[in-house]
């Protein structure tokens, strides 16, 4: 089978951010398949590619994946409209391909909504089988955080991802909540399949592999690290809240690691400065290997969102199965189904959102407590091993484009 993937912000395990597409189509190519990469070209993401585009486009085979990059460069730290503008042309662009190029089935993974505009044109007009992945419920999550309030903006998403939706041979949806909101948009449960993000438990191996602590931290220090875009929907503020409760305490031992960027960096940054919070460190973002040295050498992983009720059960973040798979326990600080899984599994610690209190309360519960959080930790390896193996996982996202193929 020839599978024509788009995702707009594909990166190889070189970048610093998700790779969840890149697994995936190594997953497929295992099985068998073709896979065709479409995406763009983004601030942290890696596509393995070298040298000049031509005419707006690189093109070259990454590991067995044939890419075509296409040269519209995306940053977090770009306004709303200028990135609007960029997936509208993603998309744009994107169409020509899925009206050209030769596949058997054509497979579109979001963030950004937008990214199903190729797959419906497609099952339209070549009646080619379209695969939807859907990472975030639009435009329920913008809507909740108020980041876009103009009703026939939302509208227009609204009946986006609808067609998306119903143009699709199947969906696919990353945590129960996304499953349960494309089912009440009228698409038959065996139309939809839940494959969350998964651990890579070879790369996340605890034992194997180097060692990093930040530059400045003791060896006696209790290290709790956050790893990925700082942006609003992360609520950052609230371990720089938790930090300034930690300095009152005089609790010097504990260390906030912040390793990644995004829009809001730069504020949480000046505000640590301001505040005296020297028990906040921030890093630059680096590559999944890196990244893995960083995490064996801290105590916890720290699992952060805005306290939106559509994060609940509508998003699985890449940072908690990196955590759980490298054996490190999870503070995690928003209800939810990652809340449900850290407390009935002992792999870490769920606490109140807003609370300050509460948070610095369970960083020094961790801190003073080694055996418990060791444990968690042990805990934490093992519920990757038995839930969120990625190969398993990978596995059963092929099943299911396989048999959507077939239909």
């Amino acid at each position: 089978m020839r599978v024509l993937y788009f995702h707009q912000h594909f990166s190889t395990p070189s970048g610093s951010t998700g790779t969840r597409s890149y697994e995936m189509a190594q997953r497929l190519i295992a099985r068998g398949h073709q896979v065709t990469m479409v995406c763009g070209s983004g601030q942290m993401a890696k596509t393995g590619l070298q040298g000049e585009s031509v005419k707006g486009v690189r093109r070259g085979i990454v590991e067995g994946i044939e890419v075509i990059e296409l040269d519209l460069p995306y940053s977090n730290y770009d306004s709303f409209l200028k990135r609007s503008w960029v997936f509208l042309l993603f998309a744009w662009r994107s169409i020509g391909l899925a009206l050209s190029l030769p596949y058997d089935l054509l497979f579109s993974t979001s963030t950004p909504l937008t990214a199903g505009i190729p797959g419906i044109v497609a099952s339209f007009l070549r009646r080619k089988p379209f695969v939807f992945e859907v990472r975030d419920l639009w435009p329920e999550l913008p809507r909740e955080m108020g980041v876009i309030t103009n009703p026939v903006v939302l509208g227009a998403m609204s009946a986006l991802e609808w067609l998306s939706y119903h143009s699709a041979k199947g969906c696919i949806g990353l945590s129960p909540g996304i499953v349960q909101g494309i089912v009440r948009s009228g698409i038959v449960v065996d139309k939809v399949e839940m494959v969350p993000n998964g651990c890579d438990l070879e790369l996340f191996n605890p034992l194997v592999g180097d060692v990093l602590r930040p530059e400045g931290v003791r060896d006696e220090e209790f290290v709790a690290v956050f790893t990925g875009a700082h942006g609003m929907a992360n609520g950052l503020d609230a371990v720089l809240d938790a930090a300034r409760v930690l300095k009152e305490k005089g609790r010097k031992d504990i260390r906030l690691v912040f390793i990644g960027d995004g829009k809001l960096k730069p504020e949480l940054v000046a505000r640590s400065g301001r505040e005296g919070l020297l028990n906040c460190l921030f890093l630059d973002p680096v590559n999944k290997r890196k990244l893995t040295a960083y995490l064996r050498g801290a105590d916890a992983g720290l699992m952060l969102l805005a306290n939106i009720p559509a994060f609940y059960y509508g998003t699985s973040p890449n940072k908690f199965f990196d955590y759980i798979a490298i054996g490190l326990p999870v503070i995690n600080n928003y209800p939810g189904w990652l809340a449900e899984m850290i407390t009935q599994n002992r792999c870490g610690m769920a606490v109140e959102p807003a609370s300050p209190e509460a948070f610095a309360l369970a960083l020094e519960t961790m801190a003073d407590n080694t055996e418990l959080t060791k444990r968690m930790g042990v805990n934490a390896r093992h519920f990757a091993e038995q839930e969120f193996d990625r190969e398993k996982l990978g596995n059963r996202f092929v099943d299911f484009l396989e048999r959507m193929a077939r239909k």
